[in-house]
């Protein structure tokens, strides 16, 4: 993706704010789980839900990125789609970037839906039966793969994923995809920056007590300072998927046993 972005919304390893730490106030109304970028390894996402066990009815917030790259997108919608429309008062799904260039793609697949094939959209399009895209594909063809995408979704799953929420909140603590502007209150992000990233929120504290749990830049262990807890542990390529449980005043880390496609 390095290529594609502008410098300022590349994901980075969060590693640059570890000389200037500050210790995160962890306030949430009620007990949750976040669960890191899954990217289509449903069988990480099986593991980190067996035993984080969701019986326990406490919140479970998935921060995005569903699709592209691993094996299993659809299958990996589909379990999300049915824990969240069966139990939507304990299950919720936010929209990672990955999911909004797949909803661009079926929108406008030769303009800035584009992207999406060169970040791992071909791999969610095999795992639909859709093969045979390539960089020499011609437009039309784009265009009747664009169309195949959104009827092999079908109807509900597409209008599901349009709904997807950009944040959760739970007392001081929110959840998004990918950042916070620091210097901006909860209620004043741009959308850009919640699926994308912020230049400065990886090396910016903030300067009230709010805590961000949020995805989309990987890390090697998961992190817990400076105003924000980093889940994403690259589960597509580690075998690594990251949950958080997060009550006050307390957060531990659940993970998959780390195994590759």
């Amino acid at each position: 993706m390095r290529q594609f972005l502008p410098r300022f919304l590349r994901k980075r390893g969060g590693e640059r704010d570890q000389n200037r730490t500050t210790h995160n106030t962890l306030k949430p109304e009620q007990p949750f789980y976040a669960v890191g970028d899954i990217h289509g390894r449903l069988d990480l996402l099986d593991e980190v839900v067996f035993k984080i066990n969701p019986d326990k009815d406490q919140p479970v917030i998935f921060l995005g990125d569903y699709v592209d790259r691993g094996p299993d997108a659809a299958s990996t919608l589909e379990r999300l789609f049915d824990m969240t429309t069966g139990r939507p008062d304990q299950f919720v799904c936010l929209m990672g970037n990955h999911e909004r260039m797949m909803l661009d793609f079926i929108d406008d697949p030769l303009g800035r839906g584009g992207i999406w094939l060169r970040n791992g959209g071909v791999a969610t399009l095999d795992s639909y039966g859709i093969k045979g895209l390539s960089a020499q594909t011609a437009p039309d063809d784009v265009v009747d793969v664009s169309h195949t995408l959104e009827q092999r979704l079908g109807p509900e799953m597409t209008a599901w994923l349009r709904d997807l929420p950009l944040s959760w909140n739970s007392g001081n603590m929110w959840c998004v995809h990918a950042a916070f502007d620091p210097a901006k209150a909860p209620t004043a992000q741009r959308k850009k920056t919640l699926l994308w990233g912020h230049a400065d929120f990886l090396t910016t504290p903030r300067q009230d007590d709010l805590c961000v749990v949020h995805g989309h830049t990987t890390v090697d262990t998961p992190i817990n300072r400076n105003s924000r807890i980093a889940v994403d542990t690259g589960a597509y390529r580690t075998g690594c998927l990251t949950a958080v449980y997060i009550a006050e005043d307390h957060c531990s880390f659940v993970q998959s046993l780390p195994k590759q496609t």
